[in-house]
This record gives structure tokens, C-alpha cells and sequence, in this order.
């Protein structure tokens, strides 16, 4: 068995008792020997996205210099977000949008899950944002968990047998766009700015 592959994981939301910290450490468990999962917790440290403050490689603020450099050493990102007011958390829009210029995401395996009451607007948003700086995304590395709080508990249980089949599915096909991105078929492409 090779060594697991690095995963970093981003949550979407920063309450310390989150569901969707739950549903990473969840995923975490159910993955490790597939995936070495470090949870990012830098989120709340970031900077809010200012363009001045990125026109040239260097100048960025240094929270965004060590937050980059732990996206380029990652092997995939797993992203677990809820939906406010029906959109993207203030907060992880903003990191995404520091990667921009810097192309971190670019070509990067990401597995894109929005967990929440609904969800299905701000994972729409994310999944636009993502492909849009040529995140590697497939049908099946992304996912709206409606209802989220019935299905993971607080043990990092995962209580809901339909979830946990779709998490398998998600695990494995995360993994294989990771060893064998050639042998994807298809990756979800970004939409039309026309």
C-alpha cells in the first residue's frame, strides 16, 4: 500500500463546533488510507481580498504567502461549506479569491461539498468559482448535503445511509482523479462568461 496521498481540507464555516468540521473529520476517518487529511484553520487569520494588495508575486500579505504555500503542497483540497442567506461564506470566497492571480487551484483535485439546510445556491456560486480558475472537479467530486445536521452527529458519525454511500462514491473518485487524472472522462468545466 503506498503512503496516503495529502488532502487539505477547508471549512466553510468557522464555528469551532461546526457540522461541516464534523463532515471533514467524518470524511477523514473514512478515508485514511486512502488520504492524509490536515484540516486548514487559518480561515478567520486571512485578510480580506484586496487586488492592491496582490499586484505583484511577493507583496501579498504574509498570512497569504503560508496560506498558498499549504494549497501548492496539498495533493487535492476538500472543501465542506454551508450556505448563508444563499451564498458563499464571506470568508472562504475571500481566500479562494487570493488564489486568483497565484493559480493555486489550477488543475488541483477538489472535492466540493456544500452542507447546510439547502445549499444548492452557494454550491452552485462555489462550483462556478472553482471551474472558473480551472479547479479539476468531476460529477462525482461534488455534492449538496441537504439537511446536513440529521445526517452527521457529533461524534463524526456519519448517520444517514445515503450520505455515506455518496461520501464512498466521492472518496473514490477523488482518489482516482489524484493517480489517474488522464482516465477521467469528464471534468466539469467552468460556464460560459457570454
Amino acid at each position: 500500500m503506498h503512503k496516503p496521498f495529502n488532502v487539505l481540507a477547508i471549512s466553510g464555516s468557522t464555528r469551532a463546533r461546526s457540522t461541516n468540521l464534523n463532515l471533514i473529520r467524518a470524511i477523514a476517518g473514512m478515508s485514511a488510507e486512502l488520504f492524509n487529511v490536515t484540516i486548514y484553520d487559518g480561515l478567520l487569520k486571512l485578510p480580506h481580498f484586496n487586488p492592491d494588495e496582490d499586484t505583484e508575486p511577493g507583496m501579498e500579505p504574509p498570512a497569504i504567502t503560508a496560506f498558498r504555500k499549504t494549497l501548492r503542497a496539498a495533493d487535492a483540497i476538500l472543501i465542506c461549506s454551508p450556505e448563508y442567506a444563499f451564498g458563499v461564506p464571506g470568508v472562504l470566497k475571500d481566500a479562494i479569491d487570493w488564489t486568483v492571480s497565484s493559480m493555486e487551484f489550477y488543475r488541483k483535485p477538489v472535492a466540493l461539498i456544500t452542507a447546510s439546510t439547502s445549499g444548492h445556491k452557494a454550491h452552485a456560486s462555489l462550483l462556478d468559482t472553482l471551474l472558473v480558475i480551472d479547479a479539476r472537479i468531476t460529477e462525482d467530486t461534488q455534492l449538496v448535503v441537504p439537511a446536513v445536521k440529521t445526517k452527521v452527529n457529533q461524534n463524526y458519525q456519519i448517520t444517514d445511509a445515503g450520505l455515506l454511500q455518496q461520501l464512498q462514491k466521492l472518496i473514490q473518485s477523488l482518489y482516482q482523479v489524484i493517480t489517474a487524472p488522464d482516465s477521467v472522462t469528464k471534468y466539469l468545466v467552468a460556464p460560459s462568461m457570454y
